[in-house]
């Protein structure tokens, strides 16, 4: 790399400032350093996405070896399994007066969804659904101060209509 020390920078100043002039030399030093800055930017971005690659890569290296593990503990799970199947299936043949080969044999029970003693598929509602949910009881209604019965505007109209007295000739 450029070894740069306080000699030559100074020494690259002073060429600077009789080349240049004094009139543009501050707004060509704030060019070099914005371009400077611009360049530092970059390479640290550059340096961040290498980083990130290794760690991916890193990580995509830690996934296949859980994958693998999983698989060979699976796999002796279920070897042990059967094993166990057979040995109790010939521990047990013989008894409660089973003949049938396959009487003593354990099903196969698939646990991969658990029961959790609820429809699991969509149901719709039943009709009037949100008015039920939305239901406020008369007691806290009457309590409020609120309308205890719904009227249509027609028939709240007419009720609360003022009386005319006929007109009498």
């Amino acid at each position: 790399m450029i070894d740069l020390g306080i000699s030559k920078l100074a020494l690259i100043g002073a060429v600077a400032l009789v080349v240049i002039g004094p009139e543009k030399l501050p707004r060509v030093a704030r060019t070099v350093g914005a371009l400077l800055g611009k360049a530092q930017r970059y390479v640290s971005d550059v340096k961040a996405e290498v980083n990130r690659s290794m760690e991916l890569d890193e990580l995509r290296k830690a996934k296949e070896g859980f994958e693998g593990a999983v698989k060979d503990a699976t796999s002796a799970v279920e070897s042990s399994g059967k094993d166990f199947e057979q040995s109790w299936s010939e521990a047990t043949k013989g008894l409660g007066g089973q003949t049938d080969d396959n009487a003593g044999d354990i099903e196969h029970v698939d646990y991969g969804q658990p029961d959790y003693g609820y429809a699991t598929t969509y149901q719709p509602p039943k009709k009037r659904w949100r008015a039920r949910q939305a239901a406020v009881p008369k007691w806290f209604k009457a309590r409020s101060g609120g309308r205890t019965h719904i009227q249509s505007g027609a028939a709240r109209v007419a009720r609360f209509r003022p009386r005319t007295k006929p007109i009498s000739n």
